[in-house]
């Protein structure tokens, strides 16, 4: 059934990173970009969360944190492999140095939520208002609320100038996606990732057993910020950098991507997010048309968040897999059931 699952999602990943640029036009290419952006973004605190049982409510500002280290190196240098690196490595290392705080610190998990958010909010509100020159980094305008529109877009490695189509950023945002899905399943099919699933589900006991559970949370904390930092890196290069990749409607949306999808897989906030992301573009459309300017995003999505978290706790890959189950076991009591009505009718 596993090996089933991967091949699946490898063959959905196959099929849209071939077939996709294929007929689409290029703003569908932009929107799928942005929709494997997100996807990393989801697995980053799926995999912290739903594995290791950290509850991060602040993921946005490792998100916001490489969107806008990518576009002010890269305006500096010029060649966009470095800051594309550093993208990745500052939001770890952030990620690195606000855990050693709360982990060595002993912060609870509801505290541990609140200080992260905050943390988000606190990034928020600081670029907000830089919109003056004194807040030049180099060359690189931070742009307060307006954020940095002319993010330059990565170029082929050691190419300055020779910038990707909106194709080759799509294949490789795809490309990415798949790796840090199958990295993530090998991840916790390892040592390491069953140390963690212990944490989750007893830290105290896992301590007991000798296993140092500050340095194990660290390091997957720290691996969740480089991965919401690449996230961060591809929407730079989809939209442009903002403000509001630190605001609270990010966090929350990350956080019902992975309830709707489904808490403790990998797949499941995958799901989750492009579904969720089609639904609110498709919503931002509708609410265009007159007469439907009352349909809010936002309150659809908070309706979809209550229902799923009171009648559907396990998100769709919950549901699924138990309808999978119980019509399996249908087809399994159907043989059964025919084979004892023929023993009750033979003389």
């Amino acid at each position: 059934m596993a090996l089933a699952g991967n091949l699946a999602v490898l063959a959905a990943g196959l099929a849209a990173l071939f077939g996709l640029p294929a007929f689409a036009e290029t703003y569908l290419i932009i929107n799928s970009t942005i929709f494997a952006a997100f996807a990393i973004l989801a697995l980053s605190l799926a995999l912290i969360w739903g594995y290791a049982g950290i509850l991060c409510f602040g993921q946005a500002a490792f998100f916001g944190l490489g969107g806008y280290t990518y576009a002010v190196a890269a305006i500096n240098m010029g060649e966009t492999t470095l800051p594309a690196l550093m993208a990745v490595l500052l939001p770890a290392l952030f990620a690195g140095l606000l855990g050693y705080f709360m982990f060595w610190g002993r912060i609870s998990d509801v505290y541990l939520g609140v200080i992260t958010l905050t943390v988000s909010l606190i990034f928020y509100r600081f670029v907000n208002q830089t919109a003056g020159e004194q807040w030049n980094i180099g060359d690189a305008p931070l742009g307060g609320f307006n954020g940095i529109p002319s993010t330059p877009i990565l170029n082929w490695p050691g190419r300055a100038g020779d910038q990707l189509a909106p194709e080759d950023i799509f294949a490789l945002s795809v490309g990415l996606l798949l790796a840090v899905y199958f990295g993530c399943k090998l991840l916790l099919a390892t040592r390491f990732g069953r140390i963690l699933v212990a944490i989750r589900e007893n830290e105290t006991r896992a301590e007991l057993l000798g296993y140092d559970v500050r340095l194990y949370k660290l390091a997957i904390f720290m691996l969740g910020g480089a991965m919401a930092g690449l996230s961060g890196l591809l929407f730079a290069n989809s939209v442009f950098v903002s403000p509001t990749m630190f605001s609270l409607p990010v966090s929350g949306q990350i956080i019902i991507w992975i309830i709707i999808g489904g808490l403790g897989t990998l797949i499941g906030p995958v799901i989750g997010c492009i579904l969720m992301q089609v639904l609110t573009n498709w919503l931002g459309t509708v609410s265009q048309i007159k007469g439907f300017g009352w349909v809010d995003p936002n309150l659809v999505l908070g309706v979809l968040l209550v229902i799923f978290v009171l009648l559907v706790p396990r998100g769709l890959t919950g549901l699924a897999a138990g309808v999978w189950s119980w019509l399996k076991g249908l087809a399994n009591r159907a043989p059964a059931e025919r084979s004892a009505t023929r023993e009750q009718t033979d003389p």
